[in-house]
């Protein structure tokens, strides 16, 4: 467990403050929303890696198959490896709470995180997610609060399956919020606006 097993950017925080990690999408770098994270929370440490995997030269957390078809082996190899450079990240910060926010690939790596490592993430932002796969139920009793923010014509992340998700997380007693746009895969001004408000309580700027 190491706290640079991934390339990554980091502003730190005072001790004690919350930690953010932020997860680009696929053909992202560590660079694509370090400077969103640290003007949401400007007094948390801000946690950006680039993911380890290249498919084609861009930058992804884990391998897929095809389009929306995931290599799951690798995917379980990423969201091990991922959870230990959380919780060392955390650690070497000396952070209160752990937050994230991922778009697209990294929504998926970070909602993925959630479903398999309950209690390490308090709240995360999902932006565009698609896990395509019925995920486990949760056996320990640990809550967090989930954003997911989607567009109603998103031709990668379709309707039932962003839904699908959420009413998982809601089964497992998580706080769950969408925000939608009528758009696709691309992010627009309401999902800021609803993720600047999701995140005031941990000291964002609403």
């Amino acid at each position: 467990m190491s706290y640079d097993s991934y390339l990554h950017r980091v502003r730190p925080g005072a001790p004690g403050s919350p930690i953010l990690f932020v997860f680009h999408g696929t053909g992202g770098d560590e660079n694509q929303f370090f400077d969103f994270g640290s003007r949401l929370l400007p007094d948390a440490t801000v946690v950006s890696p680039r993911g380890d995997v290249s498919e084609h030269g861009a930058a992804r957390f884990f391998r897929r198959k095809a389009e929306g078809v995931y290599d799951c082996d690798d995917l379980a190899r990423a969201t091990e490896r991922m959870g230990d450079f959380i919780t060392a990240n955390r650690e070497r910060y000396e952070s209160s709470t752990v937050l994230g926010l991922g778009f697209s690939n990294g929504a998926n790596i970070l909602a993925n995180i959630m479903i398999e490592k309950p209690g390490l993430i308090e709240a995360g932002v999902l932006m565009h997610p698609l896990i395509p796969f019925q995920p486990a139920e949760r056996k320990v009793a640990e809550k967090a609060h989930v954003l997911i923010t989607a567009g109603k014509r998103d031709p990668i992340c379709p309707v039932p399956a962003t839904l699908e998700l959420g009413e998982y997380f809601k089964r497992q007693g998580d706080a769950v919020t969408f925000e939608w746009h009528a758009g696709g895969h691309e992010i627009r001004p309401n999902e800021i606006e609803a993720i600047k408000a999701f995140l005031a309580p941990y000291g964002g700027q609403a």
